[in-house]
Parts: structure tokens; sequence; C-alpha cells
């Protein structure tokens, strides 16, 4: 069954836009992607947050090919051998991406989406496209702090994949490792993206404690947690006008 839970119109609903507003507001100085900042591993990008200029993770290989944050790296390994050692076979599909890997898989997912439109338009394909393939330099992988993990039996994105053994396992003890599962149920207004049972992302074990906990996603952890830096940003009332860019803009 395919969960598209689609919410990215033209114009977004004035509740997620206000939250991603004050998530600016209270939150950019600890999201700048400096290691010097209170909260290195919490770097937030979406939709309305793009990847911080500059930014280039200090990558290590995990093994066919993939690549993650260094930081990850230990707590990732311990966490792929205690599923595996609980009988599960779960495969990383994503992982680290380039810029240009991401812009491919972007424009792909935009040619789709265009085709199953009984009145092609430019925009909608890329405002859908866009909650399930993360536009251009504002996607997580880009962070190197992103995995797509799947059970080896059923690897397809798909809502199904929640049932999964391994699925199962991960979002009831990633936390332990300190990964969350990053795109929950019923939370694509706050983060722009459908909901994947397959996303994971490492904020650290404290973090990922807390919002496991607390049922919260990264968004509203963020807004809440994080409240005591603010700083003067520019405000713009199209925070997602970056979607709607001309397809040349992206090379």
């Amino acid at each position: 069954m395919r969960h598209f839970d689609i919410i990215a119109q033209p114009a977004r609903r004035a509740g997620a836009l206000l939250l991603a507003l004050a998530m600016l507001l209270c939150c950019a100085p600890a999201l700048a992607g400096d290691e010097a900042a209170p909260y290195p591993l919490l770097t937030l990008v979406n939709c309305w947050n793009p990847l911080p200029e500059g930014y280039e993770p200090e990558l290590v290989s995990i093994g066919d090919g993939h690549k993650i944050d260094a930081r990850a790296y230990s707590d990732f390994m311990r966490m792929m051998a205690d599923c595996r050692a609980a009988g599960l076979k779960p495969v990383v599909r994503s992982s680290y991406r380039t810029q240009s890997h991401q812009t491919a898989l972007y424009l792909n997912k935009v040619h789709r989406v265009m085709a199953t439109l009984d009145e092609p338009c430019a925009l909608t394909a890329r405002a859908e496209a866009a909650t399930v393939v993360a536009y251009p330099g504002t996607s997580e992988h880009q962070l190197g702090l992103a995995l797509d993990i799947v059970d080896r039996r059923y690897q397809a994105l798909e809502t199904d994949q929640e049932s999964t053994p391994v699925q199962q396992w991960l979002m009831r003890n990633s936390w332990r490792y300190g990964f969350i599962l990053r795109y929950p149920t019923g939370k694509s207004d706050i983060t722009g993206i459908i909901y994947e049972p397959w996303h994971y992302r490492y904020v650290g074990r404290a973090a990922a404690d807390e919002i496991y906990h607390s049922g919260l996603c990264l968004e509203e952890y963020i807004a809440g947690r994080i409240s005591s830096f603010s700083c003067d940003v520019p405000l713009t009332l199209s925070p997602v006008c970056h979607i709607y860019a001309p397809i040349e803009r992206l090379f």
C-alpha cells in the first residue's frame, strides 16, 4: 500500500509556516553546523532550512559504497550489529549523498510525478516531488547523518516497510544508539516530508532519548528544547519558494 500523505502544495498550512518561522528565530545559532555550536548534531535541514553554506561532513565508509558522518559511525555499527544479533537482516539503502546525486534523484521524481498528473503542471510536480525526495540542498542525506535502512526481505520504500521485523526493531531501539525515526507518521505538516518508516537520523544518544520518549519530531524538539538561543533572522513569507525554482538552476 502506498502512503503519499502529500502536504506540499503552493500554499502550506499557516500553522506549519508559523512554526518554521519560529524555529528560525529561536534556533538559528545552534543550527549553523559549526562544531563550536552547543548542539552540533542537531543541525536542522528541511525545506525551510537549507544545508549550511560550505558544509562538508567528515565521512567514513560503512561498506557497500555507503558513507556517513564520522560522529555517527560507532553508534551506527553497534546498532546494526545488535539488530543482526537479534536474527534480523537490516540493509542500508541510502546514506550520504552529494549535491549532484540529490539533484538527479529529485529531478527523476519530478518527472515521475509529472507523468501521473491529469493536467501536467511543473509547479505542482516540483512541490509534490519535494515531499518525497528533498529538493537539492535541503536533504538530510547531504549532512551525512541520515540513512535509509530497510529489511533485506522487503526493500521497497513504502509504508508497508513499517511492518517488517527490521523496522519494528529499529523503531523500538534506534534511540538507544542515538538515532531517531526522522519523519514519523502524522508530522508531515511540520517536517515537510511524507511518513518514511525507513529514514533514520543521528542526533546523539541524549537527544534521541528525549525525542523518542516525548513523541516529538526533530522540528518540534528543536523549537522547544533550544529556546534560549535567538538572533535576528530575515523573515520570508515564502519559505518554500526554492521548490518552484526553474529546473536549470539546479545545475
